[in-house]
């Protein structure tokens, strides 16, 4: 038997078009009312966080690389890894204060 052939034949009669087209509109609406806003949310309270780490405190960034806060610069921070050993990063790959968590 030739069971593609049969799936398309069977699929073709009862195709109605305007289901796809209400799902889009679920999924649309869905994603304008609730994930929309959530990830605003998360945007600004990542960048506040951002924006009030004080010199000193030790982060991590998206990478895994752990680091001291030493200095706050416009776009980026540079972070000491090991005794004389500095990296500049962006600012948007610090992921969270480990200070906070070993308190």
């Amino acid at each position: 038997m030739n069971y593609p052939i049969m799936i398309l034949q069977a699929a073709q009669p009862g195709f109605d078009p305007t289901l796809i087209f209400l799902m889009m509109g679920i999924f649309l609406v869905i994603q304008f009312v609730i994930i929309g806003p959530r990830q605003k949310k998360k945007e600004k309270e990542q960048l506040n966080f951002i924006e009030n780490l004080p010199a000193g405190s030790k982060v991590v960034t998206s990478s895994g690389i752990h680091g001291k806060l030493v200095r706050l610069e416009d776009n980026t921070l540079i972070i000491e890894v090991d005794s004389g050993v500095k990296l500049k990063i962006e600012k948007n790959f610090i992921n969270f204060d480990l200070t906070k968590a070993q308190n």
